[in-house]
């Protein structure tokens, strides 16, 4: 793949989310909460999470080992974030989840496509086509930067909320309890998705960082997935709790959306 054509896929994936964003206003995806039977086929809820999350985690991974990148900083540091989260979210995760919940393949399906073409991108961006060329090549002091300090920031912050909203959800239940109940604790007093903002503000740390166009793109997948079903969660908690309940929450953006 040529420079060129790494511009043409990183614009066909920027557009692909416009569609989605779209989308997602009218269409549920159905998982989670949001699932029906109209999706077909299912399989278990956690075999689905490893399945569909764990390609990102070994595209990106071989792609390194291919680059010839080896272990120089920061290009070393910025894969090992990306695996943290990664790992996180494709092996310990999905094992965390309770209850037995399932997923439409076909959801899981499409979040593989996803993962594999982000691993292409994310790998493309820090490890084949490097517009921030002369920084990278800065070692260890690029961490010492204002992109370097405020991007690690962001991430690790985005991290630690993405992990204690999902840990406030799974705690919701006491365990033989099937009944729903609205999370209040952490930053889901000002909004209803706690744990999409955390991931939000994790993937903007890591396009802070690493300066990197594909990382942004990612940023704006982040949001046009997550936007919409943040806005249909914080509608579906209104009418099952009560306006009152919800009181004056934002979906997804504390004080603003």
């Amino acid at each position: 793949m040529s420079q060129q054509t790494f511009q043409v896929f990183l614009c066909a994936m920027g557009l692909t989310a416009l569609f989605v964003f779209i989308a997602l206003y009218f269409i549920k995806a159905g998982y989670g909460m949001f699932r029906t039977a109209s999706w077909g086929v299912s399989i278990d809820n956690k075999l689905a999470w490893i399945l569909m999350e764990s390609p990102v985690f070994f595209v990106m991974l071989i792609l390194w080992a291919y680059s010839g990148t080896g272990t120089a900083v920061p290009e070393f540091i910025f894969l090992l974030l990306f695996l943290l989260h990664y790992f996180q979210r494709s092996f310990i995760f999905p094992l965390l989840l309770k209850g037995k919940s399932r997923m439409p393949v076909a959801i899981m399906a499409m979040g593989i496509v996803f993962n594999l073409l982000n691993g292409i991108m994310q790998a493309g961006g820090i490890f084949y086509f490097t517009v921030e060329g002369q920084q990278y090549a800065a070692g260890w002091h690029y961490f010492l930067s204002f992109r370097g300090i405020g991007g690690l920031l962001l991430f690790f912050i985005g991290m630690g909320i993405n992990l204690h909203s999902d840990y406030v959800i799974r705690h919701l239940r006491k365990p033989g309890d099937t009944r729903h109940y609205l999370p209040n604790k952490g930053l889901y007093r000002y909004i209803t998705s706690a744990n999409y903002f955390g991931e939000l503000v994790e993937w903007v740390g890591f396009a802070v960082l690493t300066a990197s166009p594909a990382a942004w793109v990612f940023v704006w997948w982040t949001f046009a997935n997550l936007v919409p079903r943040a806005d249909a969660i914080n509608k579906h908690y209104r009418a099952e709790f009560g306006v009152e309940a919800v009181g004056k929450r934002k979906c997804i953006i504390p004080f603003v959306y």
